[in-house]
């Protein structure tokens, strides 16, 4: 091979290596780019839930507590507390020792209590955002019919919410509320979050 064939393949060559490392340094800039992931944070979260009266002030009060952190967007958190109710879905009719009759209920059991779910956690400023659902159920005041040997069914109260909401650090907030059904009292969830690190 002669000089001027070599010389020729070279500058034919020359542009697809040039773009080859052009195409190069455009895929590590990305990585480049990254912003460094920021600092994993844990915190305390006290969620309280009052029941409240027709004047507005707390009638029942509960606490809950748990421990959150910032670093993974897929770590939740989770509380629950409550007890199984058993309704009566049916009844029949069972002999005795004494020969008569007597009821034999059938039961199925309804949890009730309180359910609280925290995702995504972050802070953003002097604040921490995060995916909060909280749920809150119970048993209304029993009442009983006199004409019937059986009960009348349970009612259920059910408060149910769910948003992204973003609380300022170390002060308690009031992030859901409503009406009651039955009265003009209400309910209302407020949170605190205490930076542990």
């Amino acid at each position: 091979m002669n000089k001027r064939t070599i010389v020729c393949c070279l500058l034919l060559l020359a542009p697809a290596l040039t773009l080859h490392a052009r195409a190069q340094d455009t895929a590590k800039a990305p990585e480049a780019a990254k912003a460094p992931e920021p600092p994993t944070h844990y915190y305390r979260l006290e969620f309280v839930i009052q029941e409240l009266g027709s004047d507005g002030k707390p009638t029942n009060s509960r606490t809950y507590t748990t421990t959150v952190s910032t670093g993974r967007m897929d770590h939740y958190g989770a509380i629950r507390t409550g007890a199984r109710v058993p309704i009566i879905t049916g009844a029949l009719h069972g002999p005795t020792n004494a020969g008569d009759s007597k009821l034999e209920f059938q039961y199925q059991y309804l949890d009730v209590g309180v359910s609280i779910d925290t995702q995504n956690v972050h802070e953003n400023g002097g604040q921490l955002s995060m995916l909060l659902k909280a749920e809150v159920s119970s048993l209304a005041d029993p009442t009983h019919s006199s004409s019937s040997e059986l009960p009348n069914d349970p009612v259920i109260r059910q408060n149910s919410w769910q948003a992204s909401v973003l609380i300022p650090i170390g002060k308690p907030t009031v992030v859901f509320s409503s009406d009651a059904l039955e009265n003009k009292g209400g309910m209302q969830l407020s949170m605190t979050a205490t930076r542990l690190d």
